[in-house]
């Protein structure tokens, strides 16, 4: 027998009994997990569940796999390809109340978190230790998210992405079984990487409940710089030769002129309406002044003029905050604009032919959209502002979007540097990888979900 909410009345009476109120049909709820900043229309659960610790979330997934009930585990909701839209239905497992830091081995420089443990959260635990940990999304995600996601950010180009950062699993999989997928130890060659194999997967693949995460020790000194230059080719072409000549910048920014814009009208920023980098380099203090002169003398051979160099922590973080913020900076261009956003990322030695060719692009179509990326790693965002409604609009849009994914591949990159794969780029992902990985990636998910209840639809259909 099927409830109103379209959920099995076992299923429902159960879970009901198990999590009481911490389980909910509630409209509001639903709506607030059926929604994303995606383009795409809103896909309601028919429940949402909160978990609060391993157990609970092993006997919701077997409930689940019982009943056949899709199962969409959500963290923060900050993704942006329509991850954890639900969109066969289904519960929605929501994790966020999983926030406790398990263990701290300061000696190794690791920690064990719970999925809810939100990146912010970690490092102002550590601020005490001397440690910190580097991925920076920009949204204060989820560690949960950003291990299903392989979220990256600005510190992606001295520190890494969630690939390298992520030591070990625990996973709760489709059949409700708790796996680990390796111990803390620097490296290992025992058996199949399955680390490797859950970081990434869009929970398509398992419910992580836990995550060893690597720490970095803190900067002996920090140093912030912010440059205009009189073209976008210039400060692509400075930030190429910065990363060939093996400078090692902490982080590297590329803003564009209707980027800025937007953030002197959001965050007050007062910069030029000219293209941009941001900076920011990490070391002693005699290696911060190396590292600083010879990018002074590289973005000067581009053209780059008003440096201004910034040591003091409010300084830095202001201007981080602003760059963090150019996601909503930019909707405010367009009030009541939805964004179409891509993330393409390509060899560095092809990244300024590529940012090149996409501006062009974007010039010709008209089209009000921002571009900015963590350029030291050869990834750009395009953020197309389209009125939702138009048609037309939207398909321009698509088409920009289409065009910009067939010239990083054919670049030989990537369909996305660090937003995943979510609803909006399975074709990519065959274009980019072929039929013949895809086919392997299902026979995966259909080996470990063989009923697919796991955030069904993701990724790739079966």
């Amino acid at each position: 027998m099927m409830r109103q909410n379209g959920l099995p009345e076992p299923f429902d009476t159960r879970l009901d009994r198990l999590l009481g109120e911490r389980y909910t049909t509630s409209l509001p709820l639903r709506e607030h997990h059926g929604r994303d900043e995606s383009i795409f229309a809103a896909a309601l659960p028919d429940a949402v569940a909160f978990a609060r610790d391993t157990a609970e979330v092993v006997e919701i997934v077997k409930l689940c796999s019982q009943f056949g009930v899709p199962l969409i585990p959500y963290g923060a909701g900050s993704s942006l390809e329509g991850h954890t839209l639900a969109v066969h239905g289904g519960l929605t497992l929501n994790l966020m109340q999983m926030d406790g830091i398990l263990a701290l081995n300061a000696d190794d420089q690791t920690a064990t978190v719970q999925p809810g443990v939100t990146r912010e959260a970690l490092n102002a635990m550590l601020r005490d230790t001397g440690l910190f940990f580097p991925v920076d999304p920009g949204a204060d995600a989820s560690i949960g998210g950003m291990c299903s996601t392989r979220a990256s950010g600005t510190n992606a180009v001295r520190y890494g992405t969630m690939r390298e950062n992520v030591v070990n699993l625990t996973v709760v999989t489709a059949n409700g079984e708790i796996i680990k997928t390796g111990r803390r130890a620097r490296k290992s060659a025992a058996g199949y990487d399955l680390t490797r194999l859950f970081v990434g997967a869009e929970g398509t693949l398992g419910v992580i409940v836990e995550a060893t995460v690597r720490l970095h020790p803190l900067p002996e000194s920090t140093m912030a710089a912010v440059c205009a230059f009189p073209d976008i080719a210039a400060a692509v072409r400075a930030v190429v030769q910065v990363i060939q000549l093996g400078v090692p910048v902490a982080r590297c920014e590329f803003v564009d002129p209707v980027a800025i814009k937007a953030l002197n009208l959001y965050s007050k920023t007062g910069l030029p309406e000219q293209p941009h980098l941001f900076f920011e380099f990490h070391g002693s203090a005699s290696g911060l002044e190396e590292q600083i002169a010879l990018t002074q003398d590289i973005a000067g051979e581009f053209g780059a003029a008003g440096f201004v160099w910034s040591a003091s922590p409010e300084e830095r973080n202001r201007l981080w905050a602003a760059r963090h913020n150019v996601y909503f900076a930019a909707l405010q261009l367009r009030p009541g604009a939805r964004s179409i956003v891509t993330d393409v990322c390509v060899p560095i030695s092809r990244l300024a032919d590529c940012v090149d060719e996409t501006i062009a692009d974007l010039r010709q179509s008209a089209m009000l959209a921002p571009v900015v990326g963590h350029v030291g790693d050869g990834n750009f965002h395009v953020q197309m502002l389209v009125d939702e409604h138009s048609h037309e609009e939207v398909q321009r849009a698509e088409a920009l979007n289409a065009r910009l994914v067939a010239r990083a591949l054919a670049m030989d990159g990537t369909c996305t540097g660090e937003h995943g794969i979510g609803l909006h780029k399975q074709n990519f992902l065959i274009d980019e990888l072929g039929a013949a990985s895809v086919s392997v990636m299902r026979q995966l998910k259909q080996a470990l979900d063989p009923r697919n209840i796991l955030n069904p639809g993701k990724i790739f259909t079966l």
